[in-house]
């Protein structure tokens, strides 16, 4: 299958400019590495220190545009490759998956679920609150869709708020604390991953913006994709929250495994 490689540029909810130039130099990489060109979307905003209604209202497009990016290229048969600056895309994404696999699995490897309210949110940013509005705790306003949270498998969480421990629990998220587990858990599915880089421990990858010690190391989360990618059927992939364009071509070596 081809892959379909794009780097949302346009700022959804960035607190700051180097991830939209992580995110270019990322796509570049792997579109290199499966012999794709990379579209890349949109013009950075400026970073700003926003709350989530305000972000909602001024990312509408650029948020509305991943989501188009996934569906395009699903409906014309291609594995998508999306990567952007922060987690708030999967407010459209992961729905635009589910309209066109209604039977697919997601996989959250992230250091944090993303999963507040604007009822339970300690710092009132999007990206923290996303895969909330996803699987339609909250509605952020943008008619994409819902996924059932019952299809979403968490690996790598290790930084929870309390009120968003409570629904992620209510919810009926899978959380699972043994990596070598998921494969089995998802064995014989169809899987899109969702993959922040934070889910690496900070030793591995310098710069990230919400840093969590305990993470993955580059060859643990390269031997998980892989085992995934062995047992389930992966229908594609979004990367977010990579800062160091630096290191784009190692980033794009431990994703290999998933990729067409």
């Amino acid at each position: 299958m081809e892959g379909a490689v794009s780097a949302l540029l346009c700022r959804t909810s960035d607190r700051t400019a180097v991830t939209a130039e992580g995110a270019r130099a990322l796509a570049e990489a792997i579109a290199d590495r499966i012999g794709v060109e990379a579209r890349l979307i949109g013009t950075p905003g400026e970073p700003a220190d926003t709350r989530f209604d305000d972000d909602l209202r001024d990312a509408r497009g650029c948020l509305l545009e991943a989501g188009g990016q996934i569906e395009d290229a699903l409906r014309d048969g291609r594995f998508p490759v999306l990567i952007s600056s922060d987690c708030s895309i999967c407010i459209t994404t992961l729905p635009a998956v589910a309209r066109a696999h209604p039977d697919a699995w997601f996989l959250w490897l992230d250091a944090h679920p993303d999963f507040n309210a604007p009822d339970t949110t300690q710092s009132g940013f999007l990206g923290g609150m996303c895969l909330a509005a996803a699987c339609g705790v909250w509605d952020a306003g943008l008619d994409a869709g819902v996924i059932d949270p019952a299809r979403v498998v968490m690996c790598g969480i290790r930084d929870v708020d309390a009120g968003e421990r409570v629904l992620v629990e209510t919810n009926g998220l899978g959380l699972v604390e043994s990596p070598s587990q998921l494969a089995g858990l998802l064995a014989g599915r169809k899987v899109f991953v969702h993959l922040d880089l934070d889910v690496l421990d900070p030793r591995h990858m310098p710069g990230l913006l919400w840093p969590v010690d305990g993470g993955f190391s580059d060859g643990g989360l390269r031997t998980l994709l892989a085992e995934v990618a062995e047992a389930a059927d992966v229908v594609g992939i979004q990367v977010t929250d990579f800062p160091a364009p630096a290191l784009a071509r190692r980033v794009a070596t431990i994703v290999e495994p998933v990729l067409p």
